[in-house]
């Protein structure tokens, strides 16, 4: 039997080892601006993806909520501290590849994220967590409250920024140029 702590440990570490690649890869512990924000909400100007938290904190939450009901369909026997741990580790290495060259030039070339430079160690710290909170709050509702709050976070995001996670995952995989003129229809006048 392990300890009770293990897994919350693991989870830090996990947290940690991310933050360590991101800077051994380059990546800015915070906003270049000189400042971290709790919420940054203009996801069209150089602040987005630097600061704790923004819009996309909405699709990480959803990332906790879809991988709590995968991991308990896939490993029903774990705890959901240990089914946890697994998710960080699905997280923190989808926040590693996302900020690889490869994928931030694949969003300025086929999304509306034109000015994407990638995440701050910062935001990714906030994206990592926020799964958290999503995979957790997933282990105490029911199933329908848990996927009326997906729906809704993506129905909220869609409205007010164009994006969400569905979209951001079609756009990245099998981009449609009306989707993409759609969004760039939401970016305000400078």
């Amino acid at each position: 039997m392990t300890a009770r702590w293990v897994p919350w440990a693991a989870m830090a570490a996990i947290l940690a080892g991310v933050a360590l690649i991101q800077f051994a890869i380059g990546r800015l512990w915070m906003c270049a601006c000189g400042y971290v924000s709790l919420w940054h909400g203009d996801v069209w100007s150089s602040g987005n993806s630097q600061h704790l938290t923004d819009w996309y904190t909405l699709s990480h939450l959803a990332h906790g909520f879809i991988f709590y009901a995968a991991l308990r369909w896939v490993a029903p026997g774990w705890s959901v501290a240990w089914r946890a741990v697994v998710a960080l580790l699905l997280e923190g290495a989808w926040e590693v590849v996302e900020n690889t060259s490869l994928i931030i030039d694949r969003y300025r070339e086929v999304t509306a994220s034109l000015d994407y430079h990638g995440d701050s160690i910062v935001n990714s710290f906030g994206d990592g967590v926020a799964m958290l909170v999503g995979f957790f709050l997933a282990a105490r509702l029911p199933v329908v409250a848990s996927v009326l709050i997906v729906i809704g976070m993506e129905a909220l995001a869609a409205w007010v920024i164009r994006d969400n996670l569905l979209l951001n995952v079609m756009m990245l995989v099998w981009p449609i140029e009306a989707v993409r003129e759609w969004q760039m229809q939401g970016v305000p006048s400078r």
